[in-house]
């Protein structure tokens, strides 16, 4: 017998103002068709004056535990991803801490940009196969409309503000590919593609929050192939085939990414979740986001396979197997 990690509950959270892409056509040399043609994005949220990363995450949290009928006094602690937080410290996961009313446990962040929350997901699985933990609440949350230049077109029209939350819980089980819960995660990095993706700011540098830069055209390069080996690397260690997948859960960042992906990995896309349309690239909002979504539409049935992969800065990237 062995510990896995069980998925209870899903939320999600989106900021009320949507943004079409007709808002960027009067501000920018640019239009929908553009737009929907290089990334598959319709509109995308932004969040309004004065709410934070953590009113977000808050927001989805609390969907969460009510989707999985338990209350903040029954998690052991939180693992929250983001590349935007309220403050350099303390972290974002301990304001949702306060905001659910929970004086026990732990919070703590991880960052690794749009792949934060497979990375989150991996850390979490670790602590609760470890014994370190029963039941944690795991978020990915953004605001990157924080961070964006409005003057450039080739990164302000793709990204979206947004929050989702699953609750994992800690199980005994036989220890086979049968299992419910997390079967496997893959993770890497590679710091010498750094420039690839960045902000240009930060504490110990300009003293300044910055905004973002990315050479798109490259990380698309690296997206497909990355995405694809790290997702069989994940099947492999869970003792799966791409056949056994029911489901792809991708990082939202570009439509075509998605579907070189698929097809890269023999899936038709009638197997992919696809949320980029209506809430742009979330970052590490994304993952959660979609699988929130796709819950709510009782799209996953009990004993599902389902593959989520993500790419990100640094270059961080890495995947998920779970059986729902």
């Amino acid at each position: 017998m062995i510990r896995r990690s069980i998925v209870v509950g899903t939320g999600h959270y989106l900021p009320e103002r949507v943004v079409e892409n007709s808002w960027f056509e009067e501000r920018l040399d640019t239009n929908d068709e553009w737009i929907r043609s290089r990334s598959g994005i319709e509109r995308r949220h932004f969040a309004a004056d004065g709410q934070t990363t953590s009113d977000l995450a808050i927001r989805a949290a609390k969907a969460a535990l009510e989707n999985a009928g338990l209350t903040a006094d029954e998690i052991d602690g939180i693992v929250l991803a983001t590349s935007t937080p309220d403050f350099t410290f303390p972290a974002v996961a301990t304001m949702v801490q306060s905001g659910l009313g929970m004086t026990r446990g732990f919070a703590y962040d991880v960052q690794a940009v749009c792949a934060g929350f497979v990375f989150a997901l991996a850390n979490a699985d670790a602590m609760l196969r470890a014994g370190m933990a029963n039941r944690l609440l795991v978020i990915g949350a953004e605001t990157f409309s924080r961070i964006m230049d409005w003057t450039d077109r080739s990164t302000c029209v793709l990204f979206g503000d947004g929050a989702g939350a699953v609750i994992l819980e800690a199980r005994d089980s036989a220890g086979t590919s049968d299992d419910r819960g997390i079967l496997s995660s893959d993770l890497h990095s590679d710091g010498t593609y750094r420039d690839l993706l960045y902000v240009d700011g930060g504490v110990s540098t300009t003293g300044t929050a910055g905004q973002l830069r990315m050479q798109g055209n490259l990380v698309f390069r690296h997206a497909v192939e990355k995405l694809t080996k790290t997702a069989h690397a994940a099947l492999d260690k869970a003792g799966l085939e791409t056949s056994d997948v029911n489901w792809l859960v991708p990082h939202q960042a570009n439509k075509r990414i998605i579907s070189g992906t698929a097809q890269k990995m023999g899936l038709p896309m009638e197997k992919v979740v696809l949320t980029v349309a209506d809430h742009g690239n979330t970052s590490a909002a994304s993952i959660p986001l979609a699988l929130s979504i796709a819950n709510g539409e009782n799209r996953f049935k009990p004993g599902d396979v389902l593959v989520t992969e993500a790419i990100g800065g640094g270059l961080s990237w890495g995947s998920v197997v779970l059986r729902w």
